[in-house]
Parts: structure tokens; sequence; C-alpha cells
């Protein structure tokens, strides 16, 4: 059975709706977002929004926990904070109550699903982390499969159950059963992996087997926005 995982969206709905399309040519049986579905955006109700009309379940990203939490937004660097305060006067009262709703992490079909590091950290990078740290988690989690986010980069880190080994997420890969793995997907909406598509997963829960898709849109577009809805031009340069 073939399912999505898709990841930083950051409310560019463009991108987003470019890559259900391409979802949409497959025969996926469900759609699962890994968080920061806003911020940097500009269109951060729009896609919350859409999100609820395909029924796309997602964990919180740390934009949404900082649009829930204003102690949490000190963590943010200036030009952050100023798009996530425009975020949310772009966003509706019934997207944030959606927002709000959001958990920290899920488990699908044996796979677990957090935003930056298992078992439900969204604030915590993967690339940070020590190898001890990463055998730490690993043996502590249950599944053999993580997905998450939060760097807007690719990469792939898997455990044996002595060694961990570091290596680029491959446009294909299969996941041996006696390994446990975390698969860092990369961004739909600002992608920082020097590939200015929107990218997200494909991943057969049978076979084991994930697909790493890469979608064009139309960015000119989509930074245009940015600027015209007063946030922070850096955030449109990026998508370059």
């Amino acid at each position: 059975m073939l399912i999505a995982v898709l990841s930083d969206i950051h409310a560019n709905l463009m991108a987003f709706q470019a890559v259900l399309e391409d979802i949409d040519a497959h025969d996926v049986r469900a759609i699962y977002s890994l968080g920061d579905n806003v911020g940097y955006g500009p269109e951060p109700d729009k896609v919350i929004r859409l999100l609820q009309q395909r029924a796309i379940p997602s964990v919180l990203g740390n934009h949404e926990l900082g649009l829930l939490n204003a102690d949490q937004r000190s963590w943010f660097n200036s030009h952050a904070r100023q798009a996530l305060a425009r975020t949310r006067e772009l966003l509706s009262e019934e997207s944030m109550r959606h927002i709000s709703h959001m958990p920290l992490a899920m488990v699908k079909y044996g796979c677990r699903m957090v935003h930056g590091f298992p078992p439900e950290s969204a604030l915590t990078y993967l690339f940070v982390m020590e190898d001890t740290d990463l055998a730490a988690s690993f043996r502590r989690m249950r599944e053999h499969i993580c997905f998450v986010g939060h760097t807007h980069e690719l990469a792939l880190v898997s455990w044996d159950g002595r060694t961990v080994e570091h290596s680029e997420l491959e446009e294909h890969t299969r996941f041996a059963p006696t390994r446990r793995y975390i698969a860092n997907i990369g961004s739909v909406g600002q992608p920082r992996d020097g590939d200015n598509r929107a990218k997200y997963v494909l991943y057969d829960t049978v076979r084991r087997e994930m697909t790493l898709r890469k979608v064009a849109y139309d960015i000119k577009t989509t930074a245009e926005s940015i600027v015209e809805k007063g946030l922070p031009r850096q955030y449109a340069d990026r998508l370059w």
C-alpha cells in the first residue's frame, strides 16, 4: 500500500497544489504532513484549509508551536518571528483551531512521524544530534522507520543495532528489515537542498520501499506573493 509523506509546506500554496497533483497521479491510500504547514509563505490559511479538505493529518511543527504558544517565539530568529506575526494575521480563527488539535507525533502503518526528532520533538534538528544520541533514540524507538522534516534538507540515518550510518536520501530507498531508519524528507515549500523543486516521498508499506519525488511549480509567482503579503523578502529569495 502506498502512502505519501510531506513536510514544511510553509504556506506555499502553489508548491502544495503541485505536490497534490503529483500524488493524485499515483495510487496513494493516505497522505500525512510532518508539520510547518505555515510560516514564511504567503497563503497559510489556504494551505490549512486544503489540508482539511483533503483530510490530511499533520503533526505540529515549530511554526505551529510558535503560533500556539507565545513562550516558544523566543526560539525563532528576528526574521522568522516577523514572518510568524504576519502569518498569525493571515490565519482565520477556524484555521487556528485546526492547528491547535495537531499532535506532536503520530504513528501510521508502523511508521513514526514527527517534525523534528523522535519521539516527539518539533524543535530538535536531526543534524545536531551526535551518533550516541541517535543510537539511544533508535534503541527507544519501537518503529523501524521515522519520517522527519524541519531541516528542509534530505538525509537518511540508519542503525543496525551497533553502528549509526549517515547517507544522502536517494531517489529510491529499500529499507532493510534488520535496520532502523530516520528519513529526513526535505521541504515542499522552502527547500534548502540545492534544488528548488518541492519534495515529498511515497512509501510502500508492504515492500518497505520509498521514492523521493521532486515537483516543479510556479516559483516566480509565489516569490512575488511573499513580498506582496508583507513577509520578509529573504524567504522569497530563498526559493530560487
